[in-house]
């Protein structure tokens, strides 16, 4: 596995890993109706495009050399001193392998200016919550809404300062 920039190639490859994840993950909290329809908008082709266009951003992803295992993106604030993990998904077969670890690692990489990294995850991911706090972020806070302001979703805000 390796990590690479994403490209326009990719994103159908990156839409499919995104619909298989969020239903293995949050069916059972949302259901499947729900999920297809946040899938259906967040992740959508041209929502994935303009991550690919946005200034200040990097999109990877974890390439076996035959099928997309993850993905993450990330944007900077204008400053370039604040880094905001948008993004960080691993196919459920691809899970517990490393990749996870690896696009974190090059996504920090990415932003050699950044002191402050943050993101959000679903109060009710376990296995995020743990590998997030494993890799040296700690709560910092609360949101009601993931992802967007009017998601519904509650979430943990995580930050990690880079030493």
């Amino acid at each position: 596995m390796f990590v690479r920039t994403a490209g326009e190639r990719d994103l159908a490859a990156v839409r499919d890993l995104l619909v298989e994840t969020w239903h293995a993950t949050y069916d059972d909290l949302y259901g499947a109706e729900r999920v297809t329809g946040i899938t259906d908008d967040w992740h959508s082709l041209q929502a994935l495009r303009r991550c690919l266009e946005m200034p200040n951003g990097e999109f990877l992803v974890a390439d076996d050399g035959n099928r997309i295992g993850g993905m993450a993106f990330a944007d900077a604030a204008f400053d370039g001193k604040s880094v905001t993990l948008r993004q960080l998904y691993v196919r459920p077969a691809f899970q517990g392998r490393g990749v996870g670890g690896m696009l974190l690692d090059e996504i920090i990489e990415s932003f050699p200016e950044a002191s402050l990294f943050r993101l959000e995850v679903e109060e009710a991911n376990a296995g995020a919550i743990g590998f997030y706090r494993s890799q040296g972020f700690e709560q910092a806070g609360r949101t009601a809404n993931c992802g967007a302001a009017d998601s519904g979703i509650p979430a943990l805000v995580f930050e990690r300062v880079r030493g």
